[in-house]
């Protein structure tokens, strides 16, 4: 497919698109097959979102008429920028319009494909939200939808990782994934390898943690992965935990815990082998058989064991063929 081909795609109406962009009902079978196909052109496609805004109209829309996104790019927790955001528009205004496509399940309502800021922004301060209307399909909507996102860079790594697992998890192929977070194959496998490790239900604790990194989430998957968990969601409920309110502090508290748990981690014990024993009526001699996986040690305790050894050397032949008969063979 043409680059302009590409790009008409994405900003076409949706009835000027080719019929393998339509709507997918919220999970992807296939039609992202025909997306970009070079990581080179994604870093093309940061600024497309913006491109979405431009020759529509600006309209204002009651915030209760409006849902979020069918998939969330953003983790719950203490936001510096959203209370600045706040206030900026407490004063001057809203300058920059969200954009929602009509509700593919309700024509009374429209869906949020991005600025959920914004429209929160707008909920809190009793004010209408400023929007640009736009018909778009699912595949164009998340591809949208993570760009925006990838272009004014407020998303932390893990936001980012949880986006794409939520985009996995909705049968979005790996392309189209990749297209919406801007990102290439090796570092989307990454972000998989975290989210696959460790659950999100414990990542949604920890938060988005804006200062950490990829590296130290890979290593506090690691460390989740050889303590079993480390029992962190207990820990997650003692004082110590519920007191913190910065996220990026319960990801270094998480991981403390995380390296203690693993250094205490209590060592396998290893059964001592069976052993089995029997002496002769008249405690003339005693043995004694030690099994282990592979081996048997056999020993003999009597005046005359080296006798009754040779002897019974003499007839293992016999024995073991007794014993194969035995086991039927």
């Amino acid at each position: 497919m043409a680059r302009k081909d590409v790009l008409m795609n994405l900003t076409a109406p949706v009835s000027d698109r080719p019929k393998d962009m339509g709507s997918s009902n919220y999970a992807m079978r296939g039609a992202s097959k025909s997306m970009l196909s070079s990581i080179g052109e994604l870093s093309a496609q940061a600024a497309r979102a913006e491109k979405l805004l431009e020759g529509g109209s600006i309209v204002e829309l009651d915030t209760s008429l409006v849902d979020a996104s069918f998939v969330s790019d953003r983790m719950s927790g203490s936001d510096e920028a959203y209370t600045e955001l706040l206030e900026a528009i407490r004063e001057q205004g809203q300058d920059t319009p969200i954009l929602v496509r009509p509700h593919p399940a309700d024509e009374n309502r429209y869906m949020v494909v991005f600025g959920h800021r914004r429209l929160r922004v707008a909920k809190e301060l009793g004010r209408p939200v400023k929007a640009i209307i736009k018909k778009l399909d699912d595949a164009v909507h998340v591809i949208a939808q993570g760009q925006e996102n990838s272009a004014r860079d407020n998303l932390s790594f893990i936001e980012r990782a949880v986006f794409a697992q939520k985009l996995i998890d909705l049968e979005y192929d790996r392309e189209t994934v990749q297209t919406a977070l801007s990102t290439d194959n090796p570092m989307l496998t990454r972000m998989l390898s975290i989210t696959k490790r460790v659950p999100l239900n414990v990542i949604d604790v920890i938060g988005s943690a804006k200062a950490v990194g990829r590296d130290r989430w890979i290593e506090l998957a690691t460390q989740y992965e050889k303590t079993g968990g480390g029992e962190l969601m207990t820990y997650f409920q003692s004082p110590e935990f519920t007191e913190i309110e910065a996220s990026d502090d319960r990801f270094a508290k998480a991981f403390d815990h995380l390296k203690t748990a693993a250094k205490t981690k209590p060592q396998k014990v290893k059964l001592a082998s069976p052993v089995k024993s029997w002496t002769s009526q008249d405690k003339s001699v005693n043995f004694t058989m030690n099994r282990k996986p592979k081996k048997v040690d056999v020993s003999f305790k009597s005046d005359d064991a080296g006798a009754f050894g040779d002897w019974l050397s003499e007839r293992l032949g016999g024995l073991y063929e007794d014993f194969r008969k035995s086991n039927g063979d």
